[in-house]
């Protein structure tokens, strides 16, 4: 945490990386990972911290943005890359020049008097016990409850687990022994950002199922000043260039670009802020508004992506229509990028806020839709992600339409029998689906084909063929919970030798109490099967927690069995760490094997006997190593479901890179999609554990529930419209638009496109695309756009460039 707020333009030395013994740049920097944790020792953690390993990864990269000549040097164990696009991050980081990647425990031998310099000790396999010398060592030190858990949990009357975070109810990880208090966030255990934010909106939600009866009693409408008509005045714009801390404060020259600012035409006022997202900074926008007479507002700062609404809402406090607002990117666009490039980022500045002005200009009054809201949602996918946001949605009075492409509720659920940590899956499952089928409020349909999805946020229609015939379904929102599908191995002699078995297999074979399995002599298990290569470029997070258990299981009923785990990284994080542990005790052999030299397997005869024989490289031993195995267990991958691209396609939303549903924001939105009123959960999202399905079921639930429960949603203003004088029916229009906003009708000029503005995302396809230019995007009308052109390359600037080449 030190070296991140070294990192940090607000930092001590406004983000340069400095020694604070001599304040000299480190070229050369180790990272020492599991410091404190995965240690069983006084004063450390058995557990896993589950974050540090991608944290550094961080920042050995933004390192090498500080300095591209940085030597980085990650001292590791296991690399747990396990979450969401984290493999792809690791490999970024491998392959970036200067960076290492070194397994081995380490010591600090020493640090050098005269150069401040310290000399870690660390071994290879290669090269044996080293000696190098580094500028700075970073220690990634573990995640601990909190100081005053004690205390906490004394006032509070809740219980902590042996690690003294919050003991969780397996099948709820927000519910505490205490009816009506909750948990979320890092207090459930070493989580990551995403996983803390959809457990906070789950926590959120299952608060609403218990105060239901108190929404909206206590809530006031909020008010605005009657909006002033300035549609005749001529531009008057005021500029508000923000320092954003330091993050365009230490690149940009924020004073000299506010007196550039004034210079500019139909500028009246230029003034900078610190922070212009800060409350007393909004409110000084509001207040210059109204003293200045401004009709026009431009705050250059960040992305409009996050901030943008505020700004608006701020401008509309002034009683000024809030498309009257542009914002210029000065940060990502400017500061971010050309970190060392200061005198040019200052003019880069210049003109990006010049073009925006030119924009302001030509901006006009939008109004936005208020749009009537059907309270009820469709629930797509019957496991226990669908279920369990199916029963909280419904708890809270709204009526459920749930969908099973299969004839049993369950999803992948029904071939898992227990958890690592001891729970009885299938008592639990069982229960869950009792609850759904009991509940008045929740219509299950299995045997389902979604023939057909039509409208927008607030007012879907889904076409349905399932048991109960042909349906057509109307609700509010949408929560897409299909699951996953598991890879069929290719390899390993699977499909051909019945004694070679995926993992989820064996631990069936394991609940039948199969003999040849659980008598097996000899029994191995290779991991990363199918993922963590170059067609499923991700680790599918679960296998390794899977290949534990089983483990456990085998040595509980046959202690004499030899087990060998062949692993790349073992990615038992944080609590699971205990178990890896205990196979370790429990002689479980766990044996390293690299992707360039995969185990192999043959089946062979030995004495009459078949046997499989597995052969990999011992990188300790340094030689070839041989085992014969009665029973193969394969860790396949998890892959997206197969119905993945088809309800992509039907809910208009998109994929990520590896197949699976992408979220609008993988930490501020990670249960939404970009697309309004249709929200994710479960492992259609990503491989996760059902703790972790549980917590964003409940999650997705939380953030549907803030539709469903008001009577009114407000769509955006920004939408196309046709000109009907200059189309000419060609249609183009309507091919392109994904969202079905577009269509023909009749009138007595002929057939023209009508766009429905309520079904219009403003996505400007059809604008692009249109060959008479009769379709016209509001608040981007060519116009906007061209003034902003215009204004990139002054006029004179091109005609000084002519005469000169001339």
């Amino acid at each position: 945490m030190d070296y991140e707020r070294l990192l940090c333009s607000t930092g001590p030395y406004q983000g340069e990386i400095l020694r604070a013994s001599d304040l000299k740049h480190p070229h050369k920097i180790a990272w020492i990972q599991c410091v404190g944790s995965r240690q069983v020792i006084e004063g450390g953690n058995s557990y896993c911290s589950a974050v540090c390993c991608t944290y550094t990864q961080k920042q050995a990269i933004l390192t090498k943005d500080h300095d591209a000549g940085a030597e980085c040097v990650i001292f590791h164990n296991d690399i747990r890359s396990y979450g969401k696009d984290f493999e792809r991050f690791y490999e970024r980081t491998e392959k970036l020049p200067g960076v290492r990647f070194i397994r081995s425990y380490t010591s600090i031998v020493k640090e050098n008097p005269e150069t401040k310099n310290v000399t870690i000790r660390y071994s290879t396999p290669d090269d044996g016990v080293k000696e190098e010398e580094f500028d700075m060592v970073v220690l990634s030190v573990g995640l601990n409850p909190p100081a005053d858990v004690l205390d906490l949990a004394k006032k509070f009357g809740i219980k902590l687990n042996p690690h003294d975070f919050c003991n969780l109810n397996p099948v709820n990880p927000m519910e505490t022994n205490r009816p009506g208090i909750f948990v979320s966030g890092g207090f459930q255990g070493p989580i990551d950002i995403p996983e803390s934010v959809f457990s906070a909106s789950g926590a959120s939600s299952q608060i609403g199922e218990l105060l239901d009866y108190r929404r909206g009693i206590l809530s006031k409408e909020r008010i605005y000043p009657p909006e002033r008509d300035v549609s005749k005045e001529d531009p008057r714009i005021g500029v508000f260039v923000c320092h954003c801390g330091a993050n365009i404060g230490r690149i940009v020259n924020v004073p000299e670009t506010v007196e550039y600012c004034k210079s500019l035409p139909n500028v009246v006022y230029a003034q900078e802020q610190l922070f212009s997202c800060a409350t007393n900074s909004a409110k000084e926008i509001t207040d210059m508004i109204k003293e200045k007479g401004l009709n026009r507002v431009i705050v250059a700062a960040c992305s409009p992506r996050t901030l943008e609404p505020l700004f608006r809402d701020t401008v509309r406090e002034a009683g000024i229509n809030q498309y009257y607002f542009e914002m210029a990117n000065i940060r990502e666009h400017n500061s971010w990028v050309h970190s060392k490039e200061k005198e040019e980022a200052s003019e880069k500045a210049h003109d990006i806020i010049r073009m925006s002005v030119a924009r302001a200009c030509h901006l006009e009054p939008l109004q936005e839709f208020d749009l009537p809201v059907n309270k009820a949602a469709l629930v797509v996918g019957g496991g226990i992600a669908g279920m369990t946001s199916a029963l909280s949605i419904a708890n809270q009075g709204h009526e459920v339409h749930l969908l099973e492409k299969d004839t049993e509720l369950g999803g992948i659920a029904r071939r898992i029998h227990d958890t690592l940590e001891g729970l009885d899956v299938q008592a639990y499952l069982r229960d869950l689906i009792r609850k759904v089928y009991q509940h008045p409020l929740i219509h299950v349909y299995h045997d389902t084909t979604i023939t057909g999805a039509t409208g927008y946020v607030g007012n879907f229609v889904t076409k349905v063929k399932s048991d109960r015939g042909v349906t057509e379904i109307k609700h509010g929102a949408s929560v897409i919970a299909i699951g996953v599908d598991v890879y069929k191995p290719a390899e390993y002699l699977y499909g051909e030798d019945d004694r070679v078995l995926t993992h989820l297999e064996l631990e069936e074979q394991i609940t039948k109490g199969n003999e040849k399995v659980i008598n097996a002599e000899s029994l191995v298990m290779i991991q990363c099967v199918g993922c963590r290569n170059e067609e499923r470029n991700y680790c599918s997070r679960l296998c390794c927690s899977e290949s534990v258990k089983n483990a456990l299981k085998l040595k509980k009923i046959n202690p004499k069995m030899n087990i060998y785990i062949l692993f790349r990284d073992i990615r038992t994080y944080g609590f699971k760490e205990d178990y890896y542990r205990e196979a370790a005790d429990k002689d479980v052999k766990f044996i390293r094997y690299e992707p360039e030299d995969p185990p192999e397997v043959k089946a062979v005869k030995d004495g009459g006997k078949s046997i499989l024989k597995v052969s990999l490289p011992d990188y300790i031993l340094g030689q070839k190593l041989e085992i014969d195995a009665d029973i193969i267990s394969l860790a396949a991958a998890v892959v997206p479901s197969s119905a993945t691209k088809e309800v992509a396609g039907l809910f208009k939303v998109t994929l990520s890179p590896d197949g699976f549903f992408k979220e609008a924001h993988v930490k501020l939105r990670p249960v939404e999609f970009a697309t309004d009123g249709v929200y994710l959960c479960g492992l259609a999202h990503y491989p996760k554990f059902m703790q972790e399905t549980i917590n964003q079921a409940y999650g997705a639930a939380g953030r549907a529930l803030t539709l469903l429960s008001h009577d009114i949603v407000i769509a955006s203003g920004s939408v196309c419209g046709v000109d009907e004088n200059r189309c000419v029916s060609c249609g183009a229009c309507i091919t392109v638009c994904t969202y079905g906003a577009i269509e023909f009708y009749d009138t007595p000029q002929g057939r023209k496109a009508r766009v429905n503005p309520v079904l219009c995302k403003g996505d400007g396809l059809c604008n692009t695309v249109c060959p008479t230019a009769a379709i016209s995007l509001k608040h981007f009308t060519d116009e906007e756009i061209l003034s902003q052109i215009d204004a990139a390359v002054p006029e004179e600037e091109i005609i000084q460039k002519i005469e000169a080449a001339a």
